[in-house]
Order: structure tokens, then sequence, then C-alpha cells
């Protein structure tokens, strides 16, 4: 029977990519357990969490004050209705279905029922400009555009005569402030298909295959146009069994959906994750990220979270400022509870059970609360990924007995290729590949430092229309290259140790990697937000620095206000100094010099001259997504730093 399924689900194929929209893969199956088991498509994924789970609740979304929620039955049924409606306004076979907004019911049963009818979900950015969506749109030949809300109807409309592909616009929430040819409100899309008859959507969801694209992921690459990542129904329901194996995930899980849903990760763990485990996914707030996530997790209680790197830091800054405002004696439990728990998860991840004296009336006093305290008391997996984190940041949540499990992947291995468990992770690594999945250190040097490559069921499928990237990605071999430097230890873990496109060649020919040097000054220097090394082709090096700032919880841009853990740090040093303007136009004796100290501390770990830092300055206002110094994961595009203060870093070298 399963050998059947296996042969009916897939197309013949003897390449192992291709960057054809009607492109057909071999799969890299093997002969282990995990690596050969039957492909299925995401319909087929999805019924059989309908057979197992139709009456659970799959989703939850809150209105008026109170959480609704949505049977796996009512899902399935409402993306089979989202289906019908994009056949109905004429959705092609392998054109795209654009989707952009914050999270919520509508965004999934618009991507999963693009999948079902035949087309390619493609999610955009919600901060994307006009001419950025018009990209995404042109590239996947989109047919229909799903928005959220009037501000994003009105960047569509804006470019609506530059898409020829283009048949409709709906508005999930909302009322239309006026009504337009081919514009829908989501009551009205959902009606349209009424007409259109169950089996013409079987036959067009039973003849897809599992190793045909359904899904467009858009790269938010630091330069240049993004590339649409080829994603098969078998590199998302291969991926999500894989990773499902080694997190232990089950029945019942929780999750909240916040993490943008056009990002891989999110989708990943907000949308696939659940339907092949039977769990249940709340949606935050459009705020979260702003400040309201903390408020959904103390309701919901997640079994699972995920969050980039500055969600686990702005946990950790607002713990540490709230911390500073306790008495003494709070404050001396504190630190004695944390010491235990620091060497508790030390001893766990050595593989040694032994449990400190004092350990449980630490449990009680301290961990507990404080997991309740941020919603997290029944997570027992932490999960962070899309950026490096620092060992600070790390230390401080083992320290109160959560660590956080790091993954590591890419849009072009359907998300995760590596990931830490509760019985398996080690700090500032990354874990072990995933059940069925190889990796390969390229090149390595004298160090073990190579490049990582990957190979398994998760590879993509290829860059949509884009050969010549595609094999700059994917070699003869059918492995893909990452772009990453990194090692394995000697129990198999991985370690990230940099960026090949980043990589720093000074004008002396060595070649140094900017994170590590980077993430070290910020846990020497905890004012420090961002930190950016430069000396490409240049005599010494320098570095850019921010300080950590406010947020304007409107706008999300940051201001010339200090975090409170800025100013109490700066307290500490006897400065006043409460704006990043006020540090800068005094050049606050006391914060220069905790910098320099610290920067001389870096320094000292230099393994050559070449690799110390001579010089540095503070910039004016910290990075941010909206002021386009961040990507949408956080990560530093680099390049747009480069370009958006050459006049600072010409400062440096001038003679």
């Amino acid at each position: 029977m399963e050998e059947n399924w296996e042969q009916s689900n897939l197309g013949p194929a003897d390449d192992l990519w291709t960057t054809k929209c009607d492109g057909l893969v071999r799969l890299r199956m093997d002969e282990t357990r995990y690596g050969s088991e039957p492909p299925v498509t995401v319909h087929q994924l999805f019924q059989q969490a309908v057979q197992q789970y139709g009456d659970w609740p799959a989703l939850a979304v809150k209105k008026d004050g109170q959480w609704e929620t949505i049977t796996y039955l009512q899902y399935y049924q409402s993306c089979q209705t989202a289906a019908k409606g994009f056949l109905k306004l004429g959705l092609q076979p392998y054109h795209g279905v654009g989707i952009i907004g914050f999270n919520a019911p509508e965004w999934f049963f618009s991507s999963i029922g693009a999948i079902m009818a035949g087309g390619f979900s493609a999610g955009i950015y919600t901060t994307n400009s006009p001419e950025a969506c018009q990209y995404v749109a042109d590239t996947c030949a989109a047919n229909v555009l799903v928005v959220e809300n009037h501000h994003q109807l009105t960047k569509i409309l804006q470019i609506q005569d530059h898409l020829p592909h283009l048949k409709a616009i709906i508005q999930y929430h909302d009322d239309l402030k006026e009504k337009r040819p081919n514009l829908y409100t989501w009551k009205e899309f959902m009606q349209l298909g009424s007409d259109v008859p169950d089996s013409q959507l079987d036959e067009i969801m039973a003849s897809q295959k599992a190793n045909q694209c359904c899904t467009l992921i858009y790269t938010s690459g630091t330069t240049g146009n993004a590339k649409a990542v080829m994603l098969s129904h078998d590199n998302l329901t291969w991926t999500v069994k894989s990773v499902g194996k080694i997190l232990e995930v089950g029945p019942h899980e929780v999750i909240v959906s916040y993490l943008p849903l056009n990002h891989i990760a999110a989708q990943f763990q907000d949308i696939w994750v659940p339907i092949a485990s039977g769990g249940t996914t709340y949606f935050a707030e459009p705020d979260a990220i702003k400040g309201s996530l903390v408020t959904t997790l103390q309701e919901v209680h997640p079994t699972i979270l995920l969050g980039v790197p500055r969600v686990w830091e702005k946990i950790h800054e607002k713990m540490t400022a709230l911390s500073s405002k306790s008495s003494l004696i709070q404050r001396t439990v504190a630190a004695w509870a944390k010491s235990i728990g620091l060497q508790a998860s030390y001893n766990r991840m050595n593989g040694n059970n032994y449990v400190p004296w004092g350990y449980t009336l630490a449990n009680i006093l301290v961990f507990k609360r404080v997991a309740a305290a941020l919603g997290l008391d029944r997570c027992t997996r932490c999960l962070t990924g899309g950026a490096p984190i620092s060992k600070d940041t790390l230390e401080y949540f083992m320290s109160l007995n959560m660590p956080l499990l790091e993954l590591y992947g890419m849009s072009e291995c359907s998300g995760p290729n590596t990931v830490s468990s509760q019985t398996a992770f080690h700090i500032t690594s990354c874990g072990k590949e995933i059940p069925g999945s190889s990796i390969r250190i390229d090149k390595p040097d004298e160090d073990g430092n190579g490049e990582i490559c990957f190979w398994g069921r998760h590879v993509f499928m290829g860059y949509l229309n884009m050969k010549d990237l595609t094999e700059e990605a994917i070699d003869n071999q059918g492995w893909l290259h990452s772009g990453d430097f990194g090692k394995h230890d000697e129990h198999g873990f991985l370690y990230i140790t940099g960026r090949i496109k980043e990589l720093i060649i000074t004008s002396g020919g060595e070649n140094i990697a900017p994170a590590i040097i980077e993430e070290r000054l910020k846990e020497e220097v905890p004012i420090i937000s961002n930190a950016m090394l430069i000396g490409d082709r240049r005599k010494f090096l320098s570095m850019l620095l921010t300080l950590k700032c406010k947020i304007d919880p409107g706008s999300g841009d940051t201001l010339d206000e200090l975090a409170p853990e800025a100013i109490h740090f700066c307290q500490e040093l006897g400065s006043t100094a409460t704006r990043v303007s006020e540090v800068i136009s005094s050049k606050d004796e006391a914060v220069y010099k905790a910098i320099q100290e610290g920067m001389d501390r870096v320094n000292r770990r230099a393994v050559s001259n070449a690799q110390k830092v001579q010089k540095w300055t503070i910039l004016s206002k910290d990075f941010s997504i909206i002021g386009g110094e961040l990507g949408p994961t956080m990560k530093l595009k680099r390049p747009v730093v480069l370009k958006m203060y050459k006049n600072e870093i010409e400062d440096f070298y001038q003679e």
C-alpha cells in the first residue's frame, strides 16, 4: 500500500533541482528509516490531521476580548472554500497567490487554499514598499493578491496596472473604503466559489505530486532583489515530520503565531508543525513584537515558542530592568537561585543529572515564578534562530532553568537544518542535523572550519526562473551550499563561525569573521545594542556602535531615549545620561571609558594584531527594521549600513 502511495505521489524526475514553475525534482531519498518515508502532499498531510483531530481546536483568535477556536475540520473546510474561490477568480496552475498582512486565520486559509487549488502561496513582507510588492507579484505571476487592510491595499492599488497576471484583490480585515472592480471583502470572496463542484477541486488536489512546487519563500537578501525559493510538498511535509521527532512534538501542542508569516520560520512553526501533530495555533496581536507578546503568552501558556534572538534579548532586558528595582533581599535570592540554575543547566547540557544543593528551593522561589510571569510555565521548548544570539542571553535563560534551544537553517532547506533538543544541546551550538539529513563541512581549515553544506529531502527545488543562482547554491552532486562557515565538535554539534559573504579581508590579506568579534563586544559592554565591524581591504579594523534605546510603539523606529537597562548601566558608572544624544554630545567620559575597556578586553582575545579593533564610534541612532539597517529577522544588512554611514567610516581612515 505505502509503495503504491509513494509511486502515485511522485512525478517522473531525473534532476535534483529545477527553476521552472511546473518542474519536478528527484527527491534525496535514502534507505534509512527517516530518509525513506513515503512522500505525501500538503493536502494529504492535512487530511490525516482532520481524520485524527477533526474536532480538536486547530486555530484560536481573539475577538472582543475572547478567544474563539476553529476546529481542524472547520480549518480544512475553510481552506477548501478559499481554494474554490481562487479557482472561481481564475487562479491558474503554477501561478501565485500573494499574501500581505499580519498573522490571522485568513492568512492560513489563503496560503493552503492556494496550494489546494494548484497555485503557489507567496507571502509578502508587511513592510515592503509598493515596488517590492510589485516584484514579488510579478515574479510569481500572481493571479490574486490577498491584503490585510486598507494600508496594504493602497500599496497594491499603486502598482495594479503593472501586474498583467493580476485578476483580483481580496481584503481580509476591515471594511472596504471604496468599491472597485475585482476587489472583494473576505466575506464576498468566501462565497464566490460556492458553485465550484467538490469534484473539480478533488481532481486538482489528487493530481498534485509531492515533488512539485507548492510554496514560494522570498528571501530577504541584503542586496539586490529577493530570490523566490521554490519549496515542494515533500520539502514541507517530510521536514516537519523529521523536526517533530527530534523536538518530541506531540498532540495538543500550543503555539503562538506572531513572527512574519512570509518567513519560512513562522510558516514552519505556525502552520505545518500543528497540522503534522494536532497542535493549536493562537494568533498574537499585531503589536506583539512591540510589547504585547508577553500578555498573549500569559493567556495562552504555549508549549513551544520560537523567537528570533531580539525577542529573547528584549525579555532578558526587561527582566533585568525589573530586577534592578527590586529589594536587596529579592536581588540576593534571585542571584543565588540563578547561580544554581546555571550550574544545573550546564550539568544537564553535559549529560550530568546531578542537581546542585538548593535546586528545589530555587525552583519554587524563582524559576517557577519567573516562568509563570512570562507565560512560559508550560513551555518545554524555547527555540531561537534566524540570527546569532549572544552567550550572555543564553546563559541568562539557562540560569532561570529555561535553556534556549538553538536552531539553524535557511529558506533553502525548508527552515531548520540543525536542531537543539531538551536532551541534546550545547551553549552557542545550533544543534545537530535533523534525522534523515546530512551535513558536510566543505574544504575545512586546520581548525575544522569550512562551508556548511546540506543534503536531504529538506533541500529546496531551486530559485524560480534563476538558473545561474540555483547552480551557485546547489553543486553538481546535489549538495546545498549555505554560504556559512561552521565546524562540528567531537559530539557532532554544529557551530556557526561566520558568513562567507560577510568575511572581511584586510589589506594585509587576513580573513576575519566579523560576527565573533561583534558578539564578544556586546557581551563585554551590555549598553551596546548593535556593533558592526569595518575593515574590508582596509589597513586596520574599526567598528560602528549603537546604544540600546527605546522603540516608538507606533512606528517601530528607535528613539533618542536610552532603554531602561542602558540607563541603569550608565548609573552604575556614575553617568546621568538618559539619551544617546547626551552621551555623544558630551562624549560621556564614563560611558566612553567603559566601551574602550570592553574593547580592550576583546582585543586581548584576538589571535593576531590584524584582528584588533583600533577605532570605533557611537552612531546617533540604533539600527531597526524600519530604518533599513536590519532585515525582518533582525539580521544586520551590512551593505546598507556601509552605504548609510560611509562618511563616519571614511573618518576612521583619514590620515
